[in-house]
This record gives C-alpha cells, structure tokens and sequence, in this order.
C-alpha cells in the first residue's frame, strides 16, 4: 500500500512539474490597444488580403463596386467561422503571445470574452460617437460601474461630425472627471467609404487638427488618436508636439494601406521624436490571424531598433494606461 501512495506521489509531482513547464512564459509581452468585440456575421464575413489597399482604382457610379476586400494575394486571412470560434481564437492568441488588449464593441461579447480570458489580459472600454447612443448619465453610470476603463471606441467621423462638436463635450467632460484615457477615430476608413458604406463620413473630418478645441476645454484628459489619424501625418505630428497628453496608435493603417506607406509614416513619427507615444493595434475585426500579422510589420521594421520595438508593441501602452509593469507576466 505504502508503494502506491508513493507512486501517486510521483505522479502527481510529475504531472504538476509538467503543467508548469506548459504554462512557461517564453516571449514577452505584447499589448493590443485597439480590439472590437463583434458579433461574427456569416453574411458579410470575407476572406482579406493584408495591405489590399495596395491599389485603390476609381470606379464609376453606373457600374457595381469593385471587391473592397481583394483576395489576390497567396494566403488570405480567414474570418473566424462562429462567435465561439473567435473567441476561442483570439484567448489562444492572448496565451500564445503573452499579450494583453484593450477591447471594446458588443458588450455581449465583450463579457464573455473577459471572463473566458486570463484576469486582466482584456481591458474593456465603452465608446460613443453621437449624443443619440446613450444619455449622458447612462454613460457615467457605465464607467462608474468599474467594469469600462476605458473610452473608445468614439468615432464622430462616421456619423458627420468633428470631434470637437458640442453634443459630444458632456462625454468628454465624464471622462475627464474620472481620469479615464479616450481613445478617438481619427484619419481615413478605406477607399471609397463615403460613396459605398459610410454616406456621412467626411475625409476632412479625419484631420487631428480637429482635436484642437476639445484638447483645450480638457486639458488633464488623456487622448490616443486611432490609426495614427492617417494619412495626415504632418497635421499629427504637429498636434502632438503642441499636445503633450496625445498618444497614437497605428491599428488599422498598419495591415490595410500599402506596406510601404506604412512604413514611411511610422518611420516619419519616429524622426520627429514620438516613438515613446507610438502605440500597437491591430483594430481587429474578425480575421483571427490579423494579431501576428500586424505584429510583425513592427517586429521585422529593419528601421526600429529593439528598444523602440518593445516601446511601440509594450511599454508605451503602459505608461499611457498608467499600468505597473510588475504586473504582467515576463520570461525567466
């Protein structure tokens, strides 16, 4: 008997070592700021080719659009199949890459998806982007709960409206009031947006010079300005020089418009002294493989060095959100 209890012992012991060894950290951390939370829609689900805004040829009023989602490319990225399936794949993803998100959208999804997560890996954030979507105090109600830490996704452009508008300033003032970071569309939504999808978004809507009013009436709210409010680079630039609580991130631009631009701008940000305010997003959708796509147009950026790599996939996301970096987990 006592050879029994001994072997069980071992077993035990083994199994355990051999749990530890699996649940190893090996890289170190990443951090997504710019996830949705969606609910999977097989009617407009579609393969995607990365940087299938290469080429964006005009099309005419009188004839059907062209494919908005090019497929001419050697492996397109699959959308997940089901609800379940993406959220399966994007927890895998969470483990596998060490790596934590700010997510928002579906407040369905968005539950499920942190309970099913490591505690902590998903950050969930609630956004507005017209007065019509939630009054006011629904909004501080919401953020009080101590669930939402975060502001965004708020995209004014898309329903016609500057960021600085008036019947967004009581939202903005919350936010402020709570010390909440607000994470702003700004720049483009793709070719053709406001002919094919989106009739009252307006280009020169996307412009950062537009946060202007609403920095000023803020001035202790802390901003970051989705994809990087591309492609107006020189405008972004400026703002942040003139704006020291302004934080970019480079989601969306960085795996649809052509690599090389990508490139350009990210590189152009650096020069001008912002790589400590370059944040990672990918603005992940519905393409499981979007995460590792992204992550690697900054992991093999010959112009980065491994400082300013770590700064734009890690630590600038942490300093923004005003997180401890003990509290992630790091490789031995």
């Amino acid at each position: 008997m006592r050879r029994i209890f001994i072997f069980m012992a071992i077993a035990v012991l083994m199994f355990s070592m051999s749990y530890a060894q699996e649940k190893k950290v090996t890289r170190l951390p990443v951090f997504d700021i710019h996830v949705h939370t969606m609910k999977v829609n097989p009617a407009w689900s579609s393969s995607m080719c990365p940087w299938f805004l290469t080429s964006m040829p005009g099309g005419d009023p009188n004839e059907a659009p062209d494919m908005f989602m090019n497929l001419g490319c050697v492996d397109p990225l699959q959308p997940a199949k089901s609800d379940e399936d993406m959220q399966n794949e994007v927890i895998r993803r969470i483990k596998d890459f060490n790596m934590t998100m700010v997510a928002f959208g579906d407040p369905g999804i968005l539950h499920r998806w942190v309970a099913a997560a490591p505690p902590g890996r998903i950050i969930p954030g609630i956004g507005i982007s017209n007065a019509a979507e939630m009054t006011v105090e629904a909004f501080r109600d919401s953020l009080s709960s101590g669930f939402y830490k975060v502001m965004a996704e708020v995209a004014p452009q898309y329903q016609g409206l500057s960021p600085s508008d008036p019947s967004l300033e009581p939202y903005f003032a919350v936010a402020e009031e709570l010390n909440i970071p607000v994470g702003i569309h700004m720049g483009t939504g793709g070719n053709g947006m406001a002919n094919l999808t989106q009739p009252k978004y307006r280009a020169s809507l996307g412009d950062p010079f537009l946060l202007e009013d609403l920095l000023s009436r803020h001035p202790k709210m802390k901003v970051w300005v989705m994809h990087a409010g591309y492609p107006m680079l020189e405008h972004m630039i400026a703002l942040m020089g003139a704006h020291a609580y302004v934080y970019v991130d480079i989601s969306g631009m960085i795996w649809s418009y052509p690599l090389d631009d990508v490139h350009y701008y990210i590189k152009r940000m650096i020069q001008a002294g912002f790589g400590k305010r370059i944040m990672y997003g990918t603005d992940f959708m519905m393409w499981p493989r979007l995460f590792e796509t992204s992550m690697g147009v900054i992991e093999h950026a010959q112009y980065l060095s491994d400082d300013q790599k770590r700064d734009i996939l890690f630590n600038n996301a942490v300093r923004f959100l005003r997180l401890d970096k003990d509290h992630f987990e790091w490789p031995e």
